[in-house]
């Protein structure tokens, strides 16, 4: 895998846009800025959570900041929401990246693309985002993973940017794994997940269009960013060491999936590397699931740090 040099920032702070939980009443510390704690903190308009994962991601360099947006979660509105009363502002978003192309990632593009106006707002994601999906569950059950809406959102603001391998964005002080390479033995995949391809249902295990953002911040090391993780989480921290030539992992924030029976075993191998890499911070969110949270926060407690639709993150 060749290498990709990412140029240091000053600082990277990530915001939770959108995840599965709020908490109005968890604590600050020194690099995790919760929302202000007010007298109408019960009556102002409130945040929103929801079954999806977005974050806005600033980096700074040289007193010069830019943002990109990270997901949009699963509803029209639920993006759009929360970005006005977080008062982040569309247009002065640089570019949008899709972890994958499943739905809880993607939907509130519908809602976002009405405040764009005549702007085309650039949206990096893997080609594969836009294929078909559903899960087959053991009993029958089906659950369809629809993708973003290629002919909707082009018309009306997005230019797609389809990559498969890793890129470069604001200005190279953000790099995007691209498809990731699976190097665990642990890290298998989801069995039950489907891919329309050729007119044909085909097993889709690997969900190859998942891909993560890594920053590496000044004299700390590498934050990097998931989604879902479908790609393994221990998988995509090598592959942003592999290609930054970076070894040293300062944060880890976002999705895991660690969820539910097919993916429990899989809790203390990842667990184990973890430790063994030892990040200052490290934030489960989104689909990681309870059991793996408790674990984290079991033997990690020093770098473990409880999401919450608002927070924000200052590394």
């Amino acid at each position: 895998m060749p290498t990709m040099p990412l140029k240091e920032v000053d600082k990277v702070e990530i915001l939770s846009i959108l995840d599965n939980t709020i908490d109005l009443l968890l604590p600050n510390s020194n690099n995790v800025k919760r929302l202000p704690r007010s007298s109408d903190a019960m009556t102002r308009e409130p945040l929103i959570a929801e079954h999806g994962f977005a974050a806005l991601v600033t980096v700074t360099r040289a007193n010069t900041s830019e943002s990109l947006l990270f997901d949009a979660g699963l509803s029209k509105k639920g993006l759009i929401h929360n970005m006005d009363v977080l008062e982040v502002k569309p247009k002065e978003l640089h570019t949008i990246v899709l972890s994958h192309g499943h739905a809880d990632h993607t939907r509130g593009l519908m809602g976002m693309i009405e405040r764009l106006g005549e702007r085309k707002m650039p949206l990096l994601l893997h080609p594969d985002a836009f294929l078909e999906r559903k899960v087959i569950f053991p009993d029958g059950h089906e659950m369809n993973l629809p993708p973003p809406d290629r002919r909707v959102l082009s018309q009306d603001g997005i230019e797609f940017i389809e990559e498969r391998g890793p890129s470069y964005l604001l200005g190279g002080l953000v790099l995007v794994t691209g498809q990731v390479h699976r190097t665990t033995d642990f890290e298998t995949g989801f069995p039950l997940h489907y891919a329309l391809r050729n007119d044909e249902w085909q097993k889709d295990p690997y969900i190859h269009d998942d891909q993560a953002v890594v920053v590496h911040v000044k004299d700390k090391g590498l934050v990097v960013l998931t989604g879902c993780g479908h790609a393994g989480a221990i998988n995509t921290i090598r592959q942003a060491q592999e290609l930054t030539g970076v070894q040293k992992v300062h944060a880890v924030i976002g999705g895991f999936h660690l969820s539910g029976p097919l993916f429990e075993s899989i809790i203390p191998p990842t667990v184990a590397v973890l430790k063994e890499l030892n990040p200052a911070m490290i934030v489960p969110a989104h689909c990681t699931g309870w059991k793996a949270v408790h674990a984290i926060a079991r033997e990690l407690p020093q770098a473990f740090v409880q999401n919450s639709v608002g927070t924000r993150f200052v590394l």
